[in-house]
């Protein structure tokens, strides 16, 4: 399945750039954007499957980019939406993945570099899935393992939950750690029992550790 998207760049080389690496990787851009405010128009229009949003946008060049990506995850749910930013700001990730657990990332630029992982997280993002960029979680796990109860977590449990951060699945934990799957399989299940997770229906416990570490109320 095609997916289509809604970009939204103020720089004109990063935009045709995107543009390129976008439609070589098999997505299709309905539009692509220089601002906030054309960039909501044209998500009211087309209804793409997916957004991409630069953070920082005009006039002031501070927040409208974030702040038109939380529009868009309150009035159309079901689109995902994919954050790009030249530094981690950490209040920004964490207000979008409080906004809503599912079917969204906050990478930086510098991961555009590397298509192929670039391209792997924005399908994951499409599918629902997650994608916070490694720097991002570095970050926000030195300020997030002073805060109760992730003092609780072993060193290795702490990886793992890096990871699950990453929007990797158990598998690509297991090749990135080297390790069974199995062992990754219990890293979790000890990681949900510490993070007081309990099994529920309506709630998707891996984001919600994620939320959790992050030092978001779940």
């Amino acid at each position: 399945m095609t997916i289509r998207v809604v970009l939204a760049e103020d720089s004109v080389l990063l935009r045709e750039g995107l543009l390129r690496l976008l439609s070589e990787t098999g997505f299709e851009v309905a539009e692509a954007c220089p601002d906030g405010d054309s960039f909501l128009k044209a998500v009211e229009a087309h209804r793409p499957d997916l957004v991409i949003v630069d953070v920082r946008m005009p006039p002031t060049f501070t927040d409208e980019g974030v702040r038109a990506a939380l529009v868009v995850r309150h009035q159309y749910p079901q689109i995902a939406v994919v954050v790009l930013s030249q530094y981690v700001e950490e209040n920004y990730a964490t207000e979008l993945f409080a906004a809503r657990s599912r079917g969204i990332g906050y990478l930086l630029k510098d991961r555009v570099a590397d298509v192929s992982d670039f391209a792997e997280a924005l399908r994951r993002v499409a599918e629902g899935g997650t994608a916070l960029d490694p720097e991002v979680v570095a970050q926000l796990f030195s300020r997030a393992t002073r805060k109760d109860p992730l003092a609780r977590l072993t060193p290795r449990e702490r990886e793992v939950l890096g990871l699950m951060a990453e929007g990797r699945s158990n598998t690509a934990i297991a090749a990135n750690l080297v390790i069974g799957e199995g062992a990754v399989e219990k890293h979790v299940s000890s990681i949900f029992g510490k993070l007081d997770l309990p099994p529920a229906a309506q709630d998707h416990r891996r984001v919600l550790a994620v939320l959790r570490w992050l030092g978001q109320e779940a």
